[in-house]
């Protein structure tokens, strides 16, 4: 469908809904029915058939599969009493706020997958977090900001591959693959969003640079009342699962119990990418819950066959706020691409981009396509033909830098709206990775990436 500015209202009102109520899920209900009545449908059809499109398919599948074995995996440690045990050990290491700030910011760095690292590292840093009352909020932004950033920057994961692909399919100097994904390479020093987001958190986990807006005031609360939750608020986590600095019902080993899982999701995850290309996340997942299923019983740990499931189940119970909010933003997200809000927007950009501006309202219209869709992939299928097309009339059809660059502002718009859209999949579990209230999370992170926002446009219209 073609309705112009209507187009956005779906989002609009989730957006309003979201902010006035603080609550997620809601706004997301609201904004799914205001697509479906302007779509012509009636609310309660169209909702069954809107989910069926939205949520039947592998994508939706393979991430509830995926959510579903880190909450299992999350009762077993919470089980065994790992967390308890290497809290202790890393707070001998890190007992101020700086360290623990810099070791979050540091592992999600290092733990490269926009899926995996806010939900695992989340789950090690909370009890230290909550130990030394920085705010449920702080630890959710820090985690969104080395998730997304740090896969786009890092050529050798999907993000890379993708992008390189989407660049050769706009054919000329970058049709081979093998140059494609050299102009991605050439790319990364123009992300400047990307680039200056991960810098910036480093500042504000080290407190170098001060909290400011919403994030500020969620500090003070955590500082002075020890609540580092908002009273009132809803995490994105039971609050069995939220438990997690207990002793646990029986006796925690971390080599066997948290360093051999570990390294099966990673060892799993490094081999199916060099030996197939891509990573197997769900598989890395399974195989890790797979081993501490058979080493409880080995070891006698576990209560037989019922215990192992009643664990299971503690496990899904878990993780089950954050699949409903994911799924209601893949509702969203389909509803808004057939009204045909990223063609609007889109349309928009169409005569602004003289050579002049072109980086730069690259930059700004890959970041509302993405912040009004919650995907930055998909905003990158449909600016960078758009984007590249104009930018090949200005080289002639050469690669020049002009092409690095927009290539670079495809790759940070998304991620904008990757990381600060509240139906973003990745700003949604880093609400349940940090345990932390969605809307709460958004709000406090905004400032943030506007603000950041702002500093590479400006940055894009002196290059």
């Amino acid at each position: 469908m073609e309705l112009g500015l209507l187009s956005l209202l779906p989002l609009a009102i989730t957006l309003v809904v979201a902010y006035a109520s603080r609550s997620a899920t809601f706004a997301l209900i609201t904004g799914c029915l205001t697509g479906i009545i302007l779509y012509g449908r009636d609310p309660a059809g169209g909702f069954v058939d809107l989910a069926s499109e939205a949520l039947g398919n592998s994508e939706f599948i393979w991430i509830t599969i995926i959510i579903i074995a880190i909450g299992i995996l999350f009762e077993f440690y919470k089980y065994t009493g790992v967390f308890r045990s290497f809290t202790r050990k890393l707070a001998s290491s890190f007992s101020s706020e700086r360290g623990t700030g810099f070791s979050a910011w540091l592992m999600g760095l290092f733990i490269i997958d926009d899926y995996f690292s806010p939900l695992m590292s989340g789950m090690v840093m909370r009890p230290l977090t909550d130990r030394l009352r920085i705010s449920r909020e702080k630890l959710a932004f820090i985690l969104d900001s080395t998730t997304a950033p740090a896969c786009v920057l890092f050529p050798f994961t999907a993000w890379g591959a993708y992008l390189a692909g989407l660049t050769a399919d706009q054919g000329g100097a970058a049709a081979d693959p093998s140059i494609a994904f050299s102009v991605f390479l050439n790319s990364i020093p123009y992300n400047f969003y990307a680039i200056i987001l991960i810098i910036f958190t480093l500042g504000i986990a080290l407190k170098i640079i001060p909290d400011f807006g919403p994030m500020r005031k969620a500090e003070k609360r955590a500082r002075t009342t020890g609540a580092v939750i908002r009273p009132g608020a809803s995490p994105l986590i039971s609050e069995e699962a939220d438990g997690v600095a207990g002793e646990g019902e029986v006796k925690a080993n971390l080599i066997t119990d948290m360093v051999v899982p570990l390294a099966i999701i990673i060892g799993v995850a490094a081999t199916t990418l060099i030996v197939q290309g891509s990573v197997k996340i769900a598989e890395a997942f399974i195989t890790s819950v797979a081993y501490l299923s058979v080493l409880m019983f080995v070891t006698r740990r576990m209560n037989g066959i019922t215990g192992l499931i009643n664990l299971f189940y503690r496990g899904m119970k878990s993780v089950i706020p954050a699949l409903v909010i994911i799924a209601l933003a893949y509702c969203l997200n389909t509803i808004t691409r057939d009204l045909g809000s990223a063609a609007y927007i889109t349309g928009l950009a169409d005569g602004l981009l003289t050579p002049s501006l072109l980086v730069a309202a690259t930059f700004f219209f890959t970041s509302v396509i993405s912040f009004s869709t919650g995907t930055s992939w998909g905003a990158f299928a449909i600016m960078m033909p758009f984007s590249l097309s104009v930018a090949y009339t200005f080289t002639g059809g050469e690669i020049e830098p002009l092409i690095y660059k927009c290539v670079a502002a495809v790759a940070g718009g998304g991620i904008f709206g990757d990381h600060s859209s509240p139906v973003s999949d990745t700003s949604v579990l880093s609400s349940a990775g940090a345990g932390c209230d969605h809307m709460d999370h958004v709000i406090t992170q905004l400032p943030y990436a506007i603000l950041v926002g702002v500093a590479t446009i400006i940055i894009y219209l002196v290059v």
